[in-house]
């Protein structure tokens, strides 16, 4: 690889003579709460809502105990909290904890134009330091919102590019959106908060390895990314030196990164409309517990099921349409996505997602345990499907898909969703939100338990962050 033959002039991003990472610290400078439209507080709040149901899902699964577990292990006192659990934590345990609870189901948030999760690594990061540094409720609001907002913009700029090389763009994106974050609570100024992003530059990785096995890695992405934006944003504090251009340099994230794909990003998009055109809006909820490239295949499925009363015994074929950057994640290698050897594998699978939905009717965390990926009737099934290349996709933007069912007789059914539910003008409703945040809440609280907490994040702004990190974890 020639580094510099992908590398355009970095001047030519420059704005007022500044690099991008000056610009974006010159918007955190002069980020506020008051500079936050009220839409916008009401999106987020409703996002949040839904990362904490799937946190208080997460408190039920061997994953978050193990995890917990390790952490324990350190025998280190702290006091910062960990949602659904009692136990107080470091600053930097609580944050990697709460990024496994929020991201270990893979049921949170995305934003489709940046093929991230932007949601986790914001309020993991807002919520652990404005509670270690008893902020107020409106403050950890305001910082989850400046999270969310960067971490759209520089994810986004890629275009995708990031899984062509096995990299998790949320995990590696998140840690430079954080040390701007957590440089904003720590009230550091514009040149302290470049130099945390240049230094987060140095942390940056998170590889997608952990498709091969089914492996953990994925769920603790999110939480390393916060925990290296956290202490990228604490040196600067003291003064340690960072580079200025961690994304358009010749060795900056983009071009080490993506290669020859360098070429391609779009470098505008990450300050373009910054504190004027609010992507947090953009962001969707996920309907379904598996990796949102497969969305739309499901839905299409059920949609067939249901109006065409299909027997799944009389299908003679499936073919899934599916968007060729995302074929790697969720249908190769075909024989362990057939077979999937634990839920992280099946959440990645079109070929087991596509059949449980047409056995089950339906496709929820209950979907994923044991019992469901060993069914005869699903793998069977599973084998009969095969996943192409959409050439209508609208990937990034949408994450469009559908299926086409051959049954025994001859006859054929198909239905194509070139916007996925849950994105766009499909976006989940409040009362979907709400819906969603109660379903999960009651695998781990009560219902009286889960209303006090819906109604604290409707009311964030009037509690401290320290009142709120509490109530979240039940004491």
């Amino acid at each position: 690889m020639s580094v510099s033959s992908n590398t355009p002039d970095p001047s030519q991003y420059s704005v007022n003579g500044l690099t991008i990472a000056q610009q974006l610290s010159a918007f955190a400078d002069h980020f506020s709460w008051d500079t936050i439209p009220v839409p916008v507080r009401a999106a987020a709040k409703g996002f949040i809502l839904d990362a904490v149901g799937v946190a208080l899902a997460s408190t039920s699964y061997d994953f978050a105990h193990r995890i917990l577990s390790g952490l324990r292990g350190f025998n280190e006192a702290g006091d910062c909290s960990v949602i659904g659990f009692p136990d107080r934590l470091p600053l930097r345990d609580a944050v990697l904890m709460n990024g496994v609870l929020i991201h270990g189901l893979d049921y949170d948030d995305s934003h489709l134009g940046a093929v991230l999760h932007p949601g986790v690594t914001a309020l993991i990061c807002a919520l652990g330091i404005a509670e270690r540094t008893n902020r107020s409720g409106q403050d950890l609001l305001a910082a989850y919102v400046l999270g969310v907002e960067n971490v759209i913009r520089i994810a986004a700029s890629a275009r995708g590019g990031f899984h062509h090389f096995g990299y998790h763009p949320t995990g590696l994106m998140a840690h430079f959106s954080c040390a701007i974050e957590a440089g904003w609570l720590y009230g550091l100024n514009a040149h302290q908060i470049t130099m945390a992003q240049g230094l987060a530059g140095s942390t940056a990785a998170a590889t997608q390895e952990f498709l091969a096995e089914g492996a953990w890695n994925k769920r603790l992405h999110p939480g390393w990314a916060a925990v290296a934006g956290i202490t990228a944003a604490s040196l600067a504090r003291g003064g340690t030196i960072g580079p200025t251009k961690p994304y358009e340099g010749r060795l900056g994230i983009f071009n080490t990164h993506l290669h020859d794909l360098a070429k391609k990003v779009d470098y505008s998009l990450i300050t373009k409309g910054l504190g004027s055109e609010w992507e947090l809006l953009n962001m969707a909820v996920k309907p379904f517990p598996v990796c949102h490239f497969v969305h739309a295949c499901g839905d299409s499925a059920l949609l067939l099921r249901a109006e065409h009363h299909i027997d799944p015994a009389q299908i003679e074929k499936i073919t899934a349409y599916v968007a060729e950057p995302t074929l790697h994640i969720i249908a190769e290698p075909v024989a362990i996505k057939k077979r999937p050897a634990n839920d992280y594998d099946a959440k990645f699978s079109v070929h087991f997602f596509v059949a449980a939905c047409l056995v089950r009717g339906q496709f929820g965390l209950a979907e994923l345990e044991a019992g469901v990926r060993n069914d005869p009737a699903i793998l069977a099934l599973a084998d009969k499907v095969e996943a192409v290349v959409d050439e209508q996709s609208q990937y990034p933007t949408y994450m469009s898909g559908g299926v086409r069912i051959h049954m025994k007789d001859g006859r054929e059914y198909h239905h194509y969703e070139p916007i996925n539910r849950g994105a766009g003008e499909r976006a989940l409703t409040p009362a979907d939100i709400e819906a969603k945040f109660f379903a999960n809440a009651a695998l781990a609280v009560s219902a009286g338990r889960a209303r006090e907490m819906r109604d604290a994040v409707m009311a964030l702004e009037t509690l401290s962050a320290r009142e709120f990190g509490a109530l979240l974890a039940g004491r």
